[in-house]
């Protein structure tokens, strides 16, 4: 009888206890964006300057007189010409102040005056028309009695005589200097054209108006 020798199989070894802090799997790294950083960053500060610029300006904005309405040089200036506005003003500019706006209204424009632009101090002048020693005369004028160039207040022009009904020539036109005070556009087509001439010579010319045989001719504007 044979005996089988039986050899043991040595066991796996028992794991062996963990004895150390035990290691978790980092997260995903996250990639920075740096122009989106910085433009986040500009974004702030525009901003922030916007603000300050507005709070400023608003601070620092004063009430003046604006024109709504043209005006022409030497037209009476009305107080519908005119309106209050608020802005931020250039200490060296000499502009009517809001406190002033009845005071200018009744005066004459110095300058022609556009809309939309302030009123500076020295656009308006107190002085009436006429003056000592001349006279407004209104001249009524067919519309191809007078240059297509529209007149303006302190042109100088000629009011010249015309041939009458019968077409005759005339050989010695008379001819008188005026300066345009202001222009009227009539309903009928016409034109009013208010003139300031030498008092010695406004009874003449409105005769010589009142029977439309007159032109108005345009002197050069250049001085």
């Amino acid at each position: 009888m044979s005996v089988l020798s039986l050899k043991k199989t040595p066991e796996s070894p028992a794991p062996e206890p963990l004895t150390g802090p035990r290691t978790l799997a980092r997260p995903p790294k996250v990639r920075r964006r740096p122009l989106l950083l910085v433009g986040t960053i500009a974004a702030v500060l525009v901003g922030g300057l916007g603000t300050a610029w507005l709070f400023t300006t608003s601070a620092a904005s004063t009430e003046v007189v604006a024109v709504r309405a043209a005006v022409q040089r030497g037209e009476v200036i009305d107080r519908e010409d005119l309106v209050v506005v608020k802005v931020g003003l250039d200490p060296s500019l000499d502009i009517v102040p809001a406190s002033r706006i009845d005071q200018v209204a009744g005066q004459r424009a110095a300058t022609d005056l556009a809309p939309g632009g302030l009123l500076a101090s020295g656009s308006v002048t107190d002085e009436v028309l006429p003056r000592a020693g001349e006279t407004l005369v209104g001249v009524g004028l067919a519309p191809t009695m007078l240059p297509a160039e529209p007149l303006l207040a302190g042109d100088r022009v000629r009011i010249v005589e015309t041939p009458g009904p019968q077409g005759e020539v005339v050989t010695a036109p008379v001819v008188m200097e005026a300066v345009v005070s202001r222009v009227t556009l009539l309903e009928i087509g016409d034109t009013l054209v208010d003139v300031l001439v030498p008092s010695d010579k406004a009874a003449e010319l409105a005769a010589r108006a009142a029977t439309g045989r007159v032109a108005l001719v345009l002197e050069a504007r250049e001085r």
